[in-house]
């Protein structure tokens, strides 16, 4: 009971790291895109290490068991990329606006051209919600998968749920922003930033209800949910967060936070090891 009251905190934790992303409209009236681009490479940096150093290879050792040498090799296989061709079906059926430039520089003159300005404020509202509504959606897996990782092996359960904190916060700007400067309401950009994480609890609870039901082979469970997982966590970084910060950084300076991203994971991969 304790490990799974653990697991739901921790997975309410990194759910609620939107909002963190979305404090950001209290504390300036425009985002610093180079620090959004650090944030951006140094999760995408953390998703790939954690996916191919540690997730991916887990779920091979687990099916391995499972279905033998060759045959759990290839169902892991299969499986990764199942995981990344999920992700690209939600991506396309599921509308949102990646590009959040326009967010950060807008200047809406009123008085200037209001019908211009109106129509800007209500394009932005409709971005922001549209934001919200898909990373809603999207957070759901993301709850399921870091339970059962968490139920399986704390280390790799702990590393996951750290990836997604990373990469929830710049999630909750890319909600939070144009909600601000549509409504004018921090506290509305805010309240609804930190709401789409929420749903990850709801991935855990529903992951907890299935784990209850399971009455065979868990270890080719467990293998087939790692090796999606891995899938969908390199789609989302090399699809969705390493493209955005090349949009708002310089390549080289993109690079250095990717691979310090890929460091911290991995130092954090050898102390967890120590610990559990």
């Amino acid at each position: 009971m304790t490990d799974v009251l653990f697991a739901f905190i921790l997975i309410l934790i990194a759910g609620l790291a939107t909002g963190l992303g979305g404090l950001v409209v209290f504390f300036q009236a425009t985002t610093n895109t180079k620090f959004l681009s650090g944030c951006l490479s140094f999760s995408a940096g953390v998703m790939l290490y954690v996916s191919f150093a540690e997730i991916f290879p887990e779920a091979i050792e687990s099916l391995k068991y499972g279905y033998g040498e060759e045959t759990g090799l290839l169902v892991a296989t299969l499986t990764f990329f199942a995981g990344i061709a999920l992700m690209a079906i939600i991506d396309k059926f599921v509308p949102h606006n990646d590009d959040i430039t326009e967010v950060f520089t807008s200047e809406c003159n009123e008085a200037a051209n209001r019908e211009l300005c109106i129509k800007e404020k209500q394009d932005l509202k409709r971005t922001g919600l549209m934001s919200a509504t898909a990373l809603a959606i999207h957070n759901l897996p993301e709850g399921m998968i870091t339970f059962i990782a968490l139920m399986y092996d704390p280390v790799m359960g702990i590393a996951i749920a750290i990836a997604i904190i990373l990469h929830n916060m710049p999630e909750g700007i890319a909600t939070a922003a144009p909600i601000y400067y549509a409504t004018g309401s921090k506290l509305k950009a805010f309240a609804i930033s930190a709401g789409t994480g929420l749903t990850q609890l709801l991935g855990a609870v529903t992951a907890w209800l299935l784990l209850q039901n399971i009455n065979y082979d868990t270890e080719a469970v467990f293998g087939i949910a790692f090796a999606a997982v891995a899938g969908i966590m390199v789609f989302v970084a090399i699809h969705q967060l390493f493209p955005a910060a090349q949009k708002y950084g310089k390549n080289h300076i993109v690079l250095r936070w990717l691979f310090a991203g890929m460091f911290v994971m991995a130092a954090s991969l050898v102390v967890l090891g120590y610990i559990f």
